[in-house]
Formats: C-alpha cells, sequence, structure tokens
C-alpha cells in the first residue's frame, strides 16, 4: 500500500502510525487541523519526500491528487477533557468526518480502516469486552458525544462495506499510552505522569477499584498494521488484557517516578467505566497479534518522555 491517508496524523496515534508507514517505505498524506493534534508530533517527519502535511478539517469535502491505497481515519479528540470541552467538533468529526473519508476511500477505490475505541462498550455489563458485546452506553449523557459518534461511525463504516462493497476496517483500541501523549489531555496516566513528577497529588477518582488496561502504543501500531493488511471486515478489539485498578496504578506511577506524592480522591465522573479490559482473542486468531511491551518497560519509557517535555532532567 504505497501511498497512505491519515487523518488526524498529527495526533499521539496518528503520528506513530506515520513513523511506521513512512519507515516502511510508503508515501504519507497526514491530515489535521491541529483541534487536538500538535506540530511537534510530526516535525521530525515535514523535510522526507515520502510525507506530506495538510493543515484540513475532515468534516469538509476532502480531494486528493492520484491514486491512495488506504485511507485510515483517526480525527477526532479522544480524552473526556477534549470531548466535553468540543462536543460538537467531537460529534461532526464522528458523523460527518467519517462520511466524507469514506467517500474518499470509495472513489480511489481505497481501503479504509476506521479508528474506533472501547468506548463503544460505554459502562460494560460484561467482562472483559469480547467485539460482540452491544454494549451499555447512555446517549445523553455526557460522554455519550464520543461514545455514540464512535458507534455511528461503526455502522456507517459497514454500512459503506455492505452496500458498496467498500474494503473496510475496525479496530477498537483500549487505553494506549506512550511517547507523544499531551500533559494536559485529561487522562489517568498523563495526569499522574505530571502530578508525581511535580510532586503534586494524584488525583484518583471515586474509591479508585475502577480498572483499566493500558497498551503500550508501539503494540497498538502493529495491531493497526496488521488489521489493515488482513482480509477481516467486523471489529478487532485491540489493546492490553493487564487489567489493573486505578488505586494500584496510581502507587506504581509513584514508585516507578521516585516520587513522594499522595494519592487524594474526588468524586467519580458521570458514567465513568467502572471496567475496562479487552478480549483479545478475536486478534490473536485472525492478526496474530497480541502486545510484547510490558506495561513497567512501557511506563519507564514513557517517564524519560514526560520528564522532557516539563524540563526535568
Amino acid at each position: 500500500m504505497p501511498r497512505i491517508l491519515i487523518t488526524g496524523g498529527a495526533g499521539f496515534i496518528g503520528s506513530h502510525l506515520c513513523d511506521r508507514f513512512i519507515a516502511e517505505g510508503d508515501e504519507v498524506i497526514c491530515l489535521d487541523n491541529f483541534l487536538t493534534g500538535s506540530p511537534d508530533n510530526i516535525a521530525h517527519l515535514l523535510g522526507n519526500p515520502k510525507f506530506r502535511f495538510v493543515q484540513y478539517n475532515v468534516t469538509d469535502f476532502i480531494y486528493v491528487e492520484g491514486k491512495v491505497d488506504a485511507v485510515l481515519h483517526l480525527a477526532s479528540p479522544a480524552s473526556p477533557i477534549d470531548y466535553l470541552k468540543l462536543p460538537i467538533q467531537t460529534l461532526k468529526v464522528g458523523s460527518l468526518g467519517t462520511h466524507k473519508t469514506l467517500g474518499l476511500a470509495k472513489a480511489k477505490g481505497a481501503r479504509y480502516l476506521l479508528a474506533s475505541t472501547s468506548e463503544t462498550y460505554g459502562d460494560p455489563l460484561v467482562h472483559p469486552q469480547r467485539e460482540d458485546y452491544w454494549g451499555n452506553v447512555n446517549p445523553i449523557g455526557v460522554r455519550g458525544v464520543y461514545d455514540e459518534a464512535k458507534r455511528f461511525s461503526e455502522a456507517m463504516t459497514m454500512a459503506y462495506h455492505r452496500y458498496h462493497n467498500l474494503d473496510t476496517r475496525i479496530v477498537r483500541i483500549f487505553n494506549t499510552f506512550g511517547p507523544r501523549m499531551r500533559l494536559d489531555d485529561g487522562r489517568v496516566l498523563p495526569a499522574f505522569m505530571e502530578q508525581a513528577l511535580t510532586g503534586k497529588d494524584l488525583t484518583a477518582f471515586g474509591d479508585g477499584t475502577q480498572t483499566r488496561s493500558f497498551c503500550y502504543v508501539d503494540d497498538l501500531v502493529e495491531g493497526i498494521v496488521r488489521l489493515l493488511r488482513s482480509d477481516f471486515n467486523e471489529p478487532v478489539n485491540i489493546g492490553n488484557p493487564d487489567e489493573i485498578t486505578i488505586l494500584q496504578f496510581a502507587k506504581e506511577i509513584i514508585e516507578l517516578t521516585g516520587s513522594k506524592s499522595k494519592i487524594a480522591f474526588k468524586p467519580l465522573p458521570q458514567d465513568d467505566p467502572k471496567v475496562r479490559q479487552p478480549d483479545i482473542s478475536r486478534a490473536r486468531e485472525v492478526l496474530k497479534w497480541e502486545p510484547k511491551v510490558p506495561r513497567l518497560e512501557g511506563l519507564k519509557r514513557t517517564i524519560g518522555y514526560f520528564k522532557g517535555k516539563l524540563g526535568i532532567k
């Protein structure tokens, strides 16, 4: 697939995908309007003849000269602090943006990959979460703008697959971490990192017994690439099934950073999932994929990045 278009390509995950395809000799067209992405994430690619950046809002009509072999739609606010601040933009990029990118893939005869999310499962009543679980989502709750945008994206992607015979893929991304995460994106890992490295109390919501499962970004990228190159059209969970409570995670961060920070508790946000753990049986079977980087190893790599961002030696 020598020519690949990635929306949200200046974001945390999108920029790592740009790196991966460029490293393999592919040509990458990166679309981003920097709503939540950053020029810093792609600055090292700007002089590369295989890389082209276009500052663009993907909810508008997308025109690209020449052939396109694959379209990867990653554009979207993806953290609670972002989609609660940008609810309309989140809904628009999940609906209009998905429609526009699917239309481009159809016009070019390109393979299409939608970056969906574990949030399609909502606050799940099934644990761990399998792809055949329909979810438990509050459509009018504050998180509904993200959850339902992604659920609609999946529905539209499957409609294009069934009605237009478009060659589509859907990846449901679980909690992912690594370099290029924003310190202020509101997700638990960068929040804990910033608080621990600067000596603040780590903020745990509720009683800290809710669980998450953290996947290192390199593993996620490998899973996405394998899915793109597969012939599988149904959704596939990509994440690390190593589950941990938020309280345990906070203690882990404090220990790894050598911080003297304490843990402070605040009320649990509305509709915050109590559990989150992927069942990756499908990824193992179809893609021969499973995560390779242990959480502690990934955290050590990520601490160095955040220290650099904070100016800490």
